[in-house]
């Protein structure tokens, strides 16, 4: 079917274009209202500023589609194949990408914000700056996915997997990363104020400049980590492991240190007299 076939049974009141084959229609800028493409194959399609409000997506093939600048609230894409797909700056309020894979796909600055994302694949993908507030994201995989400047706060993370994702300069307060595994992972000039890394293992982690105000440390796995210049005021890092910390760059006083096993940490003059 072409696009023009798809334009014309639309104005006609057709609404139904489940299981069909559309690879690389072209229907930019265009308006569809509660259309089913469940199923089809819409692999490199292009719905670049097209209005796609209530639009069934679910385990439609959409790998390379251009959906840069869609209107896609309330978008149903459970289980689709978004893989390399193109959604920089699409609006996607309350959609739902349950199951969906989306790895290595092209989401700058999208708009997810209450959106979906349980057991969805977004490793690899660039979440530059997007907004994913009060999202779902249980089970969700951002593995080596590119968060920086992402706005996370009020989700719900739990068994999220972030392994070597960049959170650098993410708006993260408040979020629960306990027992996660962090390692290596980036998170500078974030702001963690009031997050929970309780028993997280942050080995080699980046917090170097980070809000870390009131963050919950304990028991956690931190050898090798950066806090340089972070803000620590209140972070609590009882029974941490800190070894091979270098803390010359950062004020301790004000955490505490209590338990915390310091083996071969560097500069040890500004840490509180807890230890």
């Amino acid at each position: 079917m072409q696009s023009q076939d798809v334009l014309r049974l639309y104005e006609e009141g057709y609404r139904d274009f489940k299981g069909l084959n559309l690879a690389g229609v072209d229907l930019s800028g265009r308006i569809f209202v509660g259309v089913n493409f469940a199923g089809s194959n819409l692999s490199g399609a292009n719905f670049s500023r097209t209005f796609l409000t209530k639009v069934n997506f679910a385990n439609a093939n959409l790998s390379r589609a251009n959906l840069m600048y869609a209107k896609m609230s309330d978008a149903r894409f459970t289980q689709a194949t978004l893989t390399k797909a193109n959604l920089q700056g699409a609006f996607a309020v309350r959609s739902t990408f349950t199951r969906a894979q989306v790895s290595g796909a092209q989401l700058s600055h999208v708009n997810l914000r209450a959106a979906e994302l349980t057991d969805a694949n977004f490793s690899g993908a660039n979440l530059t700056s997007a907004n994913l507030r009060n999202t779902q994201l249980s089970g969700t995989n951002f593995s080596w996915a590119n968060l920086s400047g992402v706005r996370l706060i009020g989700a719900a993370i739990a068994q999220t997997q972030f392994n070597g994702a960049n959170l650098e300069r993410a708006f993260l307060n408040g979020l629960n990363f306990s027992n996660m595994d962090l390692s290596g992972v980036s998170f500078r000039e974030a702001r963690l104020n009031g997050a929970g890394f309780q028993e997280a293992d942050l080995t080699a982690a980046n917090f170097s400049e980070a809000s870390l105000q009131n963050s919950d440390f304990r028991d956690a796995q931190l050898a090798g980590a950066n806090f340089d210049w972070a803000h620590l005021h209140r972070a609590k890092f009882c029974r941490a492991d800190l070894r091979r910390i270098d803390m010359s760059q950062v004020d301790w006083s004000d955490a505490d240190l209590t338990g915390a096993c310091l083996d071969e940490a560097l500069s040890l003059e500004r840490v509180s007299s807890q230890t």
